[in-house]
């Protein structure tokens, strides 16, 4: 199959139709063979019985109902199951992706030979407020990430089949797709130039909330790709240089009165001074961090995906 187009939903019977003969519309007229998958994220609007009428129309389309809303990534990670494409597309159901795009990044996977192509929505339809705030969290992902994309929240992106079955998307990490296929291996990401259309129906599920949880995301993920499996290198360091600048300190404080008294000269207690305090606090708290990372490592060493890497090819077989 060379195609399969995940489009994960929530509360979107009004659009379904209209994007199904759509996709249907280019995937014919590029002699593609393809499927659909409806990710039904718990809607209540009608939509899941919309799915499965039309499955029982067209063999094409497949629906996944999911009991209660779960989330986009959820929505996104299941889809990545069922896919049998070897290019898997991602789109919204809100028609604002268009599927005119598809063959293009189809062709940029198979034929440029990019693992991952993210959709640019360079001239957007939304109002300024959303733009901004959009344009600082594209510029702050794509320095901590080191990918050059502008558009990483673009719903609309293709894939190597072997990608999407190769990385786990959960919570709220749709956003950070391109970077958790970087830490995966795969590290040759393009990005195509797509059209934005006004919102036909319904409204947008995302608030301002997103911009925080959003960061925080970013900041989870960055920490799990760089210490997730060896966490004593972060915490035991921090830790010991907390513990040796307290224990310098603390020495430091007890040197100077024992000079101070040797040479005559009465000095208040080492316990009245509030510097020996922050010194002692220093080194509780390095002594916390150390014990956070030594078990965070053990904790490590359990798990059953220490050892989980991706093999690319094999030779002699």
């Amino acid at each position: 199959m060379d195609i399969s187009v995940v489009v994960p939903l929530y509360n979107e019977v009004e659009s379904l139709p209209e994007l199904n003969a759509w996709i249907d519309r280019v995937m014919k007229a590029g002699h593609f063979s393809y499927e659909i998958l409806f990710i039904d994220d718990g809607s209540n609007d009608g939509s899941w019985k919309w799915i499965e009428d039309q499955s029982t129309i067209s063999p094409a389309v497949k629906g996944v109902h999911f009991r209660r809303n779960y989330g986009k990534s959820a929505a996104l990670y299941t889809g990545f199951i069922e896919a049998r494409g070897d290019v898997v597309v991602t789109m919204d159901a809100d028609l604002q992706d268009s599927p005119e795009e598809i063959p293009e990044l189809y062709r940029m996977i198979k034929e440029e030979g990019y693992d991952l192509v993210s959709g640019w929505k360079k001239k957007r339809y939304d109002p300024l407020s959303k733009r901004l705030p959009s344009k600082l969290y594209n510029a702050t992902v794509s320095k901590v990430s080191g990918i050059k994309l502008h558009d990483f929240n673009c719903g609309l992106k293709a894939y190597r089949n072997e990608v999407v079955k190769s990385i786990e998307v959960y919570g709220e990490m749709h956003r950070y797709i391109p970077y958790i296929a970087k830490q995966a291996g795969f590290t040759n990401i393009g990005e195509l130039v797509v059209r934005h259309q006004a919102r036909k129906y319904g409204v947008t599920k995302f608030g301002l909330s997103r911009l925080i949880t959003g960061y925080l995301d970013l900041m989870s993920i960055s920490f799990i790709s760089r210490f997730g499996k060896r966490p004593m290198h972060l915490f035991g360091t921090l830790g010991s240089l907390m513990f040796l600048f307290g224990f310098m300190a603390v020495a430091w404080l007890g040197g100077y009165k024992i000079y101070e008294q040797l040479n005559g000269n009465l000095l208040e207690r080492v316990t009245q001074s509030p510097y020996f305090y922050i010194a002692l606090t220093s080194m509780i708290l390095g002594t916390q961090l150390f014990l956070a990372g030594f078990l965070g490592e053990l904790i490590s060493r359990s798990s059953t995906e220490r050892n989980h890497y991706l093999i690319d090819r094999r030779t002699g077989e």
